[in-house]
C-alpha cells in the first residue's frame, strides 16, 4: 500500500507510461551550462542549440520515431531559446523564456515524473504561464526570466525509480553545476528554484550550499530531509500544496530496504518541517502553473522577492521576514 500511494502521488497524471530512451541523437556541440550571458553570446548559443535539435530531429526520423521527430521539430522552431540541449539517452534541455541577459530575477523550474522530450509541451506550458505572470506583475527588465530545466532523466509513472531517490541523486550534481554556471553568468540576478513533485527530491539533494534566493517545493512528496534546516541551504525554503493534490495522501515516511530506501520522509508543508508556507489554492497535482491560478500568482511573488515568511514555526536563521509579516 505504501508503494502504491507513493507512486500515485509522485507521478504526474499522464495517459501512458514513459517510453524507452532508445532514440539516437548526436553528441552536442554546446556544454550543458549557461555560458556567457551577453545578448550576442546568448543569440549564438540559441542558434547553435537550434542546429543541434534539428540534427537530432533528422536522426530520430531516420530511426523511424515520428513522435520524437515531431517533438524536436517543434523545439527547433524560430524564436525558441535553448541554453542547452542533449538528445541522447532520452534527452535533456534547458529552455529560456524572457530576456536572460537583462533579467534581474530568474526562476529555474525543476520538473517531476514523466517529463521528457516526448511530453515536453506540458512542462513548457507551465514555464510560459509563469513568465507571463512575472511580466504582468513587473513589466520591462523587471519581468524576469524563466528557465525550464529538464536536466535529468525523470522517473516513470509507476516503478521503483519513482519511489526512491536514485534518480534525484544522479540529477543533483547536474542541477548544482547548472546553478553555479547561472551565478557566474548573471552574478547580480536573484535566482529561485521552483521544484515540482519528484523535482523537489532533486532540489533537496542539490540544496546544500546553492547560491539561490529561494527553494520552492510544491506538490512535493518529501525531500528526504527531516526539516528545511536539514537541507543545508542558505535560501529561503517555501512549501505549498493544492487542496486537491493527492500527494497529501502519501505516507511521509522513509522505509529502509535491503539496497535502498522507500519514500521521502517529512512532509514539506507540515509546520514541523519549518518551511515558509504559501497558499496553493484548491487545485490538483498538475495545476500549480495554470494561468490565473492562486499558486501561479504566489509563485511569481516569491520569484519577484515580494513574498514574506512569517508563519514558519521553526524558521532558519537566514529566513527573510518582510515588514508587516506578510506571506504569499
Amino acid at each position: 500500500m505504501l508503494a502504491g500511494l507513493v507512486a500515485a502521488s509522485v507521478a504526474l497524471p499522464v495517459a501512458a507510461a514513459a517510453r524507452p530512451a532508445a532514440v539516437p541523437a548526436p553528441v552536442p556541440d554546446v556544454p550543458f551550462e549557461v555560458g556567457a550571458a551577453t545578448p550576442a553570446a546568448l543569440a549564438q548559443r540559441y542558434a547553435a542549440n537550434r542546429d543541434g535539435i534539428r540534427a537530432a530531429e533528422r536522426m530520430a526520423a531516420a530511426h523511424g520515431d515520428r513522435r520524437r521527430a515531431g517533438s524536436l521539430r517543434a523545439m527547433a522552431a524560430p524564436g525558441r531559446q535553448f541554453l542547452s540541449f542533449d538528445g541522447r539517452a532520452g534527452g535533456r534541455s534547458a529552455e529560456v523564456f524572457g530576456d536572460l541577459a537583462r533579467a534581474r530575477r530568474i526562476a529555474v523550474l525543476v520538473p517531476g515524473s514523466d517529463t521528457g522530450l516526448d511530453s515536453y509541451g506540458r512542462f513548457r506550458a507551465g514555464a510560459v504561464a509563469l513568465h507571463r505572470e512575472l511580466r504582468a506583475g513587473a513589466p520591462g527588465d523587471g519581468a524576469g526570466a524563466v528557465v525550464a530545466w529538464l536536466g535529468y532523466a525523470t522517473p516513470g509513472t509507476v516503478g521503483p525509480a519513482s519511489l526512491t531517490a536514485g534518480r534525484a541523486e544522479a540529477a543533483a550534481p547536474r542541477l548544482r553545476a547548472f546553478v553555479r554556471s547561472m551565478n557566474a553568468a548573471r552574478p547580480g540576478a536573484r535566482v529561485s528554484l521552483l521544484c515540482h513533485s519528484y523535482g523537489s527530491v532533486v532540489c533537496g539533494r542539490a540544496a546544500e550550499g546553492l547560491r539561490v534566493a529561494d527553494i520552492v517545493l510544491y506538490g512535493s512528496p518529501g525531500t528526504g530531509a527531516g526539516s528545511a534546516a536539514d537541507l543545508g541551504a542558505s535560501a529561503t525554503v517555501w512549501a505549498g500544496r493544492g487542496a486537491d493534490d493527492w500527494v497529501g495522501e502519501v505516507p511521509h515516511v522513509r522505509v529502509p530496504l535491503l539496497v535502498t530506501t522507500l519514500g521521502f520522509g517529512a512532509d514539506p508543508v507540515s509546520p514541523d518541517f519549518g518551511a515558509c508556507p504559501f497558499a496553493a489554492g484548491s487545485g490538483g497535482h498538475s495545476d500549480y502553473l495554470n494561468p490565473g491560478s492562486v499558486p501561479l500568482r504566489n509563485l511569481a511573488r516569491i520569484v519577484r522577492g515580494e513574498a514574506g515568511c512569517a508563519a514558519a514555526p521553526h524558521p532558519r536563521p537566514s529566513a527573510r521576514t518582510a515588514p508587516g509579516g506578510t506571506r504569499a
